[in-house]
């Protein structure tokens, strides 16, 4: 049974907001403070992502926004104050919008989270349930050359848009093979984030369990990722 998840926002982000109704409970953030963090992550996305907001925010982050919060599994045991905005409403986030036209105002967030879609046509795999997990219903046509690239750019000048001078945004991304070719996701998401103004500043390895194994797929000629990233991206010209 999936953990019922208490998303919320700070009380006075009702006026961040154009005509949405959102709960006004919060919970308290953690208390930031500096660690050494290592490249490659093994453990679970909710662990990293809270040593991520203590590590790369300047000041300890009050205002964050999941762009992508889906069923919330990065926040599964966190204390932190965040809005959770979803597209769909069956999982029942703080906010029901779309990303790529927010309704927020301009510079509202320390820090905005980001996982788009990155197996839009996945493989079949009965021991991984992608769609139900990840909400990945929709596919990718081939005039999107098979990927959700596309949607990269007008969530990201959003993303900029929303974030307050010096924001972090932080994005969780996978490259994949699909239509015989190797899909660059991650490159065409530090490209497009380039373009609106953002500064790539880190990128963490974060090893997953296992690969997406297709019974059809007897020989393929590409390694079996096990693998995936955490960009972080800064709204500055600097990075340190």
């Amino acid at each position: 049974m999936e953990q019922q998840l208490n998303l919320a926002m700070p009380a006075n982000f009702q006026e961040l907001i154009e005509g949405a109704h959102v709960p006004d409970t919060a919970l308290n953030h953690r208390t930031s403070r500096y660690e050494p963090l290592a490249s490659i992550w093994f453990g679970e996305d909710s662990e990293l992502l809270e040593r991520l907001l203590d590590f790369y925010p300047r000041n300890p982050p009050s205002a964050i926004l999941d762009a992508t919060v889906n069923g919330g599994r990065f926040w599964r045991g966190s204390k932190r104050t965040i809005i959770g905005m979803d597209i769909d409403l069956r999982h029942k986030p703080s906010l029901v919008a779309d990303n790529s036209k927010m309704p927020f105002r301009s510079q509202s967030f320390d820090v905005v989270v980001y996982d788009p879609p990155h197996i839009p046509n996945q493989g079949r795999d009965k021991s991984k349930d992608f769609n139900d997990r990840f909400g990945l219903v929709q596919r990718s046509s081939k005039e999107n050359h098979y990927t959700f690239s596309h949607t990269f750019p007008p969530f990201l000048k959003e993303a900029y848009r929303i974030l307050q001078s010096e924001g972090i945004l932080l994005s969780k991304i996978a490259d994949y093979v699909h239509h015989h070719r190797y899909q660059w996701a991650h490159i065409e998401l530090i490209a497009a984030a380039r373009e609106v103004g953002f500064t790539p500043c880190d990128c963490i390895i974060k090893i997953r369990k296992g690969p997406i194994i297709d019974p059809k797929w007897k020989t393929a000629h590409h390694t079996r990722r096990q693998h995936c990233y955490w960009l972080v991206f800064r709204k500055s010209k600097k990075c340190e």
